[in-house]
């Protein structure tokens, strides 16, 4: 089971809608291309061909993910804990340098925003899963290439 936000799965909702309308622009194109003639050597009946098959490949993906994706209610997590949809300030025990994320179930394509000093990172990732459901105070362990980085978790909102 995935755990997506509100806003994650309005987004999914969206994206699986503005999909679904783009199949009769698809078809609309195939049976054009059928009626210019022989189908053997009409590049633009294969290539809508292809298209409406990634087309239905990615609805069949996006439905799978949304049929076995649980919304987080904001409500049921408690003060200070690290949860999906949550801003964590945190302190690198080794430098000392602070830094800012935020825990999210999909990433939104733009990890870093250059006009937010917050850095989108996904649950499922190393630091992700060592932050979920760490709480205030408490010092987390992530394992990177380079070793371990210790964080204190200073600020959850």
């Amino acid at each position: 089971m995935q755990l997506l936000t509100k806003q994650e799965k309005e987004k999914l909702d969206r994206q699986l809608k503005d999909m679904i309308a783009l199949r009769p622009q698809i078809a609309a194109r195939i049976a054009e291309a059928r009626e210019k003639g022989d189908l053997r050597e009409n590049a633009d009946y294969h290539a809508a061909r292809e298209e409406l098959a990634m087309l239905e490949a990615r609805i069949r993906d996006l439905e799978e993910r949304l049929r076995n994706a649980s919304v987080v209610n904001p409500e049921d997590i408690p003060d200070g804990m690290v949860f999906l949809g949550s801003t964590v300030v945190v302190r690198d025990k080794k430098t000392g340098d602070t830094e800012c994320f935020r825990l999210v179930g999909e990433l939104n394509g733009s990890a870093f925003d250059v006009d937010s000093d917050v850095m989108e990172v996904s649950a499922a990732s190393p630091l992700g899963e060592a932050l979920m459901r760490a709480h205030t105070g408490q010092i987390v362990r992530v394992s990177v290439p380079r070793g371990e980085i210790h964080y204190e978790i200073i600020e959850v909102s």
